[in-house]
């Protein structure tokens, strides 16, 4: 199969050559149907080339392994999560942790799982999986959590990335840790008023 991203060779009868971001789009869009229909366990460098209609060199030289191009895919699936906003900080702790289970339970979120895991933690390769990094992850939980200051439910000194985390840590516990398919709702329950709740409050007399 000739490749695509090669100037020296030309193209079949009925074909067009494809190169730059072009070519890219188009094995980024095979990659991403590769996911949809057979997970990260059936994604295969040979797979997104025949779909895509090149070869495995031109896949090769913009993503190096499995896992760069699995990431790179994913970003295609995913939706940009904004935060709750409820009016009250249990509502939208709750709301947040119901998003995210549904999301991890589903088809698309057993891909994440497996690509996190396939990761090993490796925060270069977690950093570019959305709503995942460490900055995506705080940046979404201080937001409502700055809501909460501000309408006088939780002291200011509760504004700490790790604090503000914590329920969301928990919950990818469940899924990482402990491989459940999907979190009971009384676990979400159980994680915002056993430990999510009084932490924040506990913040109010403890130095941070």
């Amino acid at each position: 199969m000739a490749d695509d991203d090669d100037p020296t060779k030309q193209p079949g009868a009925g074909q067009t050559r494809r190169r730059g971001a072009a070519l890219e789009e188009a094995i980024l869009r095979a990659a991403a149907d590769e996911l949809t229909e057979s997970g990260y366990a059936g994604l295969t460098m040979d797979r997104v080339a025949r779909r895509a209609g090149t070869n495995k060199n031109a896949i090769y030289r913009r993503w190096p392994n499995r896992l760069a191009l699995g990431i790179a895919a994913y970003r295609r699936l995913a939706t940009t999560v904004h935060p709750p906003d409820t009016g009250d900080l249990r509502g939208d702790v709750l709301e947040l942790l119901r998003r995210a289970n549904r999301h991890w339970s589903s088809p698309l979120g057993k891909v994440l799982r497996d690509l996190m895991s396939a990761a090993g933690g490796a925060s270069e390769f977690v950093a570019q999986l959305p709503e995942q990094s460490t900055d995506a992850v705080a940046a979404t939980w201080l937001t409502i959590l700055g809501r909460a200051v501000a309408r006088g439910e939780a002291p200011p000194e509760a504004l700490h990335p790790r604090v503000a985390t914590v329920a969301m840590v928990l919950l990818r516990n469940e899924f990482v840790v402990r491989g459940v398919p999907t979190a009971p709702d009384e676990v979400l329950i159980e994680i915002v008023d056993e430990v999510y709740l009084p932490l924040i409050r506990q913040r109010a007399t403890t130095p941070g």
